[in-house]
């Protein structure tokens, strides 16, 4: 939502100046250097992305309009759950873990925790952080490099999206030249009808005008708003990440989810007494 606001702001802000400085917004819209631009960009983002970077492009900026998908509450379930896990590996030992694990969406405790059942990557991240411990096929100490180089790998691919937008935002500038130069040209070839040479010129500069503002009204920012969704995306991962090494290395379930409590920032990171106590009417439940 906030993402349509600043929009808004900056396409008001840019227009509305134009026009109480006299100009006439009509004189910036020319259908052919929207389509030079517009086209040659989309092209360029086509060509230098695989399939997989523009579909994850797509659900970034779906995300970023959705005003992200971080929440307190998501971190707090994440935790209680990551709770109830270990303490029922404690109790019954880690292959108790391995229906849960096995097949998630059935899990009792799992299903408990829809906003974590929903996010089909996070389930996968931690099911995968699991299953060495309950196979038992490393040992613990092993665990904390294991998820470290799989969280690399995520936060690697997940980076993609961000590249591809920081990589377009550079081009339109160069885009909107491209767009001007093709306009003198057509001006210059129809010298013939000096009426129509001014008309021409101002359509040239606008695509001079729509690549920049493109990139740095637009795309610099989006490409910012969605670094910053990313990185509080893959808090979630790092909970999981030191929350698991911890109980792997043999501390108490409630100590294991409190350093992931403390990985979070200041403004969604319950307190402790919070998470204990939502940790304690778990366990009652269980």
């Amino acid at each position: 939502m906030l993402l349509a606001v600043g929009m808004v702001i900056v396409f008001v802000s840019c227009i509305g100046g134009f026009v109480v400085s006299g100009g006439n917004p009509i004189s910036l819209v020319h259908a052919g250097e929207i389509m030079i631009i517009c086209g040659i960009g989309l092209g360029i983002l086509v060509v230098s992305s695989p399939k997989s970077v523009l579909i994850g492009l797509k659900i970034d900026i779906i995300k970023a309009f959705k005003g992200g998908i971080a929440s307190k509450g998501k971190f707090i379930d994440l935790l209680v759950l990551l709770y109830e896990l270990f303490m029922l590996g404690r109790r019954k030992g880690t292959p108790a873990l391995d229906e849960h694990v096995s097949d998630p969406q059935n899990s009792s405790i799992f299903t408990k925790y829809p906003s974590f059942l929903n996010d089909a990557g996070l389930v996968e991240f931690l099911c995968n952080s699991l299953r060495p411990i309950v196979d038992g096929r490393c040992k613990p100490a092993e665990i904390g490099g294991i998820l470290k180089a799989e969280l690399t790998s995520r936060e690697a691919e997940a980076g993609r999206s961000i590249k591809a937008i920081e990589m377009i935002s550079d081009a339109l500038p160069g885009v909107g030249i491209v767009a001007a130069v093709l306009g003198i040209i057509n001006t210059m070839s129809n010298l013939e009808d000096p009426s129509s040479v001014g008309a021409k010129v101002a359509a040239a500069l606008s695509g001079t005008f729509l690549g920049i503002f493109l990139a740095y009204g637009i795309g610099i920012p989006l490409g910012r708003l969605v670094s910053l969704n990313q990185t509080q995306e893959f808090l979630y991962y790092h909970i999981v990440e030191k929350s698991v090494s911890g109980f792997a290395t043999g501390l108490s379930p409630i100590m294991a989810v409190e350093i992931g409590r403390r990985s979070l920032d200041n403004l969604i990171q319950p307190t402790a007494d919070e998470l204990e106590e939502k940790c304690k009417d778990a366990a009652k439940g269980g």
